[in-house]
């Protein structure tokens, strides 16, 4: 608990120094003391059991190796791990949702015509020139994300590059392959926005 002159709780500053410390034990205290509730909160935004474990374990496993990112003078430890198990919560949402849009988007369904599938190829072109008229920095995050599925932190890890900029190149490109197949009289059929 924090004091009422806002001084950080005793035990989040002790939690803190022995993770800091690599003591397994302040690890084992601190799970057993809110592994519950970061496990409640990754439920409660996935609805998805397998997802909250994952999320749960991956807070506690980040934490573990960057504990210096929770600063007890500035929030509660309950409510940072509260937030990043939210975070990370609905991250795993924004991931599922974009992979099963790919996956839809990239489905071959049997066209019934002839005519549907001579638009569908044309459109798959139109899709693929306009990644490949993008500039190389927004292509590889594209191609990253979309093609090998990997999240906007990944593509900031892979390209070596902050996660606002990994999440800014996607939009960018984004918009700009929603313009570009408007342009060319797509729009009745994408939302790239």
């Amino acid at each position: 608990m924090t004091d009422v002159l806002g001084l950080p709780d005793p035990d989040d500053v002790r939690l803190r120094d022995g993770l800091i410390a690599g003591a397994e034990p302040a690890l084992a205290e601190l799970y057993d003391t809110y592994g519950p509730v970061v496990f409640g909160m990754a439920l409660h935004v996935t609805r998805d059991r397998g997802a909250a474990e994952d999320i749960t374990q991956d807070v506690f496993v980040d934490l573990w190796r960057r504990p210096e990112h929770f600063d007890p003078h500035r929030s509660p430890l309950r409510s940072w791990l509260l937030l990043i198990a939210r975070r990370r919560g609905i991250d795993w949402i924004r991931r599922r949702d974009a992979r099963e849009s790919v996956r839809l988007a990239t489905m071959d369904p049997a066209p019934t015509l002839l005519e549907d599938d001579v638009l569908a190829s044309t459109a798959r072109k139109q899709v693929r020139k306009a990644i490949a008229d993008l500039p190389a920095p927004h292509r590889q995050a594209i191609l990253l994300a979309y093609y090998r599925g990997l999240t906007y932190r990944e593509v900031a890890k892979e390209l070596d590059i902050p996660e606002g900029t990994a999440k800014w190149r996607l939009r960018n490109a984004l918009r700009r392959i929603g313009a570009q197949l408007r342009a060319e009289g797509f729009e009745d059929r994408l939302n790239f926005e």
